[in-house]
C-alpha cells in the first residue's frame, strides 16, 4: 500500500447552524487519486478548501506525514502547505505569458533551474510550443492544462482538483484526464479531485468516496462501490439503479425476477438494488414483462420495461439487441449487479 500523503480526521464545519462537514474523515495516499462524487452542496468543494487552508473549520485535524496543518483553526497558511490546486475557472494572470504563469508559484532554485522546471512540465502537459503565449491565446483545453502545470510545477506533496474538467467538452475532458492522470503519476503526489460527474470519477480514481449531507457515507474502490453500494443514495450517486422493497426470510429477498441472496444479515425489511446491466433481457413471446420504451445509449440500449405487476424497470441490452417497443421480454438477474441493503 502506497504512504499516507495526508490524513484529515473528524473534519465538522458548520454554517449557518447546519453541519456542512459532518466528522469527516479521508487518507491520500502518495501517487494514488482520491476522488470525491457528490451532489451539488453536499460539501465536496468544502473539504477541498479546508485541506488547502483557504476554509477554517470548527473541529477536526489535517495532518501531512509530517506535521499538523490544522487541529480545528488554521496553523499554516495555504502558501506553506505543499498544496497544488487547480480550479474549474483555470485562474490563469491574463497579463502573464504561458511560462510565467507556471513560473508564478516556484520560488526556489536560480532563474536558469526555475525556467527550466516551468519548461518541463509545459513539456509534461504538451504545451512547451505555446510558452511564450498568452492565455487568451489558447483553448479552454489548453489553459486547464497550463493551469495543471502551474499546481505541479513547485512539486507539491498534495495537488487537489476542484471540478477541474466539468466546464469543458466531452472530448477535451477525455484528452485532460489522461493528461492530468500521466502528469500527477509522473510527479507522484497524492491526488484528491471533487466532481459531480460519475463517468469521471470513475475513471480517475484509484479511491472513491461518496459524500452526501456533508458525510462520507462509503468508501473504496469505484468497482466495489458501484456494484456493493450500502444504500440506496450512495447507488444513486454512481448511475441508474432499480430499487424493490421486501421481507427478507433466510437472507434472501424475493424480486419478480427471483430471489436475490443478501451478502450480510439484513433484519427484517430490505430493499433490492439491481443495476440495468444486470437485468438480463431477451425475446420471449411468452414472457411476463414488456418492453415499453428503448433508447440509444452509444453502444447499449436502455430499455424501460413494465413487470408482471405493472412496475417499471430499466435494464441494458447492446445496441443489436432485436428488442423492439412493445415486445414481450424475459428478465434473468445477473447476481453480480444486485444486492441488498438495509431499507432504513
Amino acid at each position: 500500500m502506497t504512504t499516507p500523503t495526508l490524513r484529515a480526521t473528524g473534519l465538522t464545519k458548520l454554517r449557518g447552524g447546519k453541519k456542512v462537514l459532518d466528522n469527516v474523515d479521508l487518507t491520500l495516499r502518495q501517487g494514488s487519486v482520491t476522488a470525491i462524487l457528490g451532489p451539488s452542496g453536499a460539501g465536496k468543494s468544502t473539504l477541498l478548501r479546508a485541506i488547502a487552508g483557504l476554509e477554517d473549520l470548527n473541529s477536526g485535524t489535517i495532518e501531512s506525514d509530517t506535521r499538523v496543518l490544522t487541529d480545528g483553526a488554521a496553523l499554516v497558511l495555504p502558501e506553506n502547505r505543499n498544496i497544488g490546486m487547480v480550479f474549474q475557472d483555470f485562474s490563469l494572470f491574463p497579463h502573464l505569458s504561458v511560462i510565467d504563469n507556471v513560473l508564478f508559484g516556484l520560488r526556489s532554485g536560480s532563474v536558469a533551474e526555475r525556467r527550466d522546471r516551468a519548461l518541463a512540465m509545459l513539456e509534461q502537459v504538451h504545451l512547451s510550443a505555446r510558452a511564450e503565449d498568452y492565455p487568451h491565446m489558447l483553448s479552454g483545453g489548453e489553459q486547464q492544462r497550463i493551469a495543471l502545470a502551474r499546481a505541479l510545477a513547485p512539486a507539491p506533496d498534495t495537488i487537489l482538483l476542484d471540478e477541474a474538467f466539468s466546464g469543458l467538452d466531452g472530448k477535451l475532458r477525455a484528452e485532460l484526464r489522461d493528461t492530468a492522470l500521466a502528469a500527477i503519476a509522473a510527479q507522484g503526489a497524492a491526488a484528491l479531485m471533487v466532481t459531480h460527474d460519475a463517468e469521471e470519477a470513475m475513471y480517475m480514481a484509484d479511491t472513491l468516496a461518496l459524500m452526501i449531507d456533508g458525510r462520507i457515507v462509503q468508501t473504496g474502490a469505484p468497482a466495489e462501490l458501484y456494484l456493493n453500494p450500502v444504500s440506496a443514495s450512495a447507488a444513486r450517486l454512481l448511475g441508474e439503479i432499480n430499487e424493490w422493497d421486501g421481507p427478507v426470510e433466510n437472507g434472501k429477498l424475493q424480486t419478480p425476477f427471483g430471489a436475490i441472496e443478501a451478502a450480510s444479515s439484513v433484519p427484517g425489511r430490505g430493499k433490492a438494488l439491481v443495476r440495468p446491466e444486470g437485468m438480463g433481457i431477451s425475446l420471449n413471446p411468452n414472457g411476463n414483462c414488456k418492453a415499453q420504451e428503448i433508447h440509444p445509449l452509444g453502444a447499449n440500449l436502455a430499455i424501460r420495461v413494465e413487470g408482471p405487476g405493472q412496475e417499471v424497470w430499466l435494464a441494458k441490452a447492446t445496441i443489436e439487441s432485436p428488442i423492439k417497443a412493445g415486445d414481450r421480454v424475459e428478465i434473468k438477474l445477473n447476481p453480480h449487479f444486485c444486492t441488498i441493503v438495509c431499507n432504513a
